[in-house]
């Protein structure tokens, strides 16, 4: 066996140094379970559900945080591995909220009931007193925390202080009273956190939630749709997906919530701000512009076809460049348009207005 080979579920592969099993299953395809694994966080190996055997070595060993070494022959599916996986989400789910059926949680993305699900844990095992705590004075306007889902995995915490280097939640108590704290129980809107709704990504079980769609009544027969765009807000251009109710808004759709692309997909590693994530309302406000307007006579804008709008438009940068001269006029462009608008703009205010005062807000 070459120097850098190892063994897995019986096929020869090659690794580098540095890589742990699970970095060499994703690569070739072997699915792994996994809960409190993030590509974007180190590895913790804190929930044990990607447990692997390996040759030689008694115990079951994390897949997340096993590097490979020359000579390993690992196992990721066996009687042995499926059994301790059974076992271990059974007693998550005792100290999980449901209702025995795990068709809601698929939906909302609960990763705890869609692996009970796959690797038909036990649903039936008695259920224990949940005591975790909430922030019963959290009164931020956007992340909600539902104790009764939390499995302790620390993925939000890590992913706070890791990414976003803010550390505004951490892990608290011990034992079954474990939970998501922050500094004497301040809301979130008291701490450092900047409200990025990136403990909601990463969070597997829905622990971790925004307080919008909670408010909102969606009927359980409307699967929501998803449809990726790119976040208008600045020029960094992050990647997201819009998840459509395609039947509100009376049958028109209607945006419900905003979620990141999986880590490692797009350019933005599948991190969002808080304008990303939450800032969507726009979309179906009642004062949003959707006709152009143009002031009359009486000083008052009123409706007016497009047409009317651009002709009244180039009279007035026409008549500005006429009796002021064309560095009389400025021209600002919005990172909320595109790349090729963009451009188009500043042609438009060189080419044609022979002036170099355009300007765009996420210029850096």
């Amino acid at each position: 066996m070459s120097e850098n080979t190892v063994i897995i579920n019986g096929q020869k592969v090659n690794f580098n140094p540095g890589d742990t099993i699970l970095n060499i299953a994703d690569h070739l395809g072997v699915k792994i379970p996994t809960l409190c694994h993030d590509p974007r966080l180190k590895p913790a190996g804190a929930c044990r559900t990607c447990l692997v055997e390996i040759k030689n070595r008694p115990k079951l060993a994390p897949a997340c945080a096993t590097e490979l070494s020359a000579g390993m022959e690992i196992v990721t599916d066996s009687e042995r591995v499926n059994r301790h996986v059974q076992t271990l989400l059974a007693l998550y789910l005792t100290d999980h909220e449901t209702s025995g059926s795990s068709n809601d949680f698929d939906r909302n993305g609960n990763e705890l009931l869609a692996l009970a699900k796959q690797y038909e844990a036990p649903l039936h095992w008695p259920s224990m007193e949940n005591i975790r705590q909430g922030r019963p004075m959290d009164v931020n306007p956007y992340v909600a925390f539902q104790p009764e889902k939390c499995i302790s995995c620390a993925r939000c915490t890590r992913y706070c202080e890791e990414v976003e280097s803010v550390s505004a939640i951490t892990m608290a108590e011990r034992g079954s009273r474990t939970t998501v704290f922050t500094a004497d129980g301040r809301s979130l809107m008291d701490t450092t956190c900047e409200l990025c709704g990136g403990c909601i990504d990463t969070c597997p079980t829905g622990a971790m939630t925004e307080k919008k769609p909670l408010s909102m009544t969606i009927p359980a027969n409307n699967e929501l749709e998803k449809v990726r765009t790119t976040c208008n807000y600045c020029g960094v251009g992050c990647q997201m997906d819009l998840n459509v109710d395609p039947k509100g808004n009376n049958g028109r759709g209607k945006v419900v919530k905003v979620t990141s692309p999986p880590p490692g997909t797009t350019t933005n590693d599948g991190n969002l701000c808080v304008k990303g994530r939450f800032a969507y309302d726009f979309i179906d406000h009642n004062e949003r512009l959707t006709v152009p307007l143009v002031r009359g006579t009486d000083g008052k804008l009123q409706e007016a076809s497009w047409e009317e709008a651009y002709r009244r438009a180039a009279e007035g940068l026409i008549k500005v460049a006429t009796d002021h001269g064309n560095d009389a006029l400025g021209f600002v462009s919005s990172s909320r348009c595109t790349m090729e608008e963009n451009y188009l703009m500043q042609k438009f205010s060189r080419a044609v207005f022979h002036t170099n005062n355009i300007h765009q807000c996420a210029a850096t």
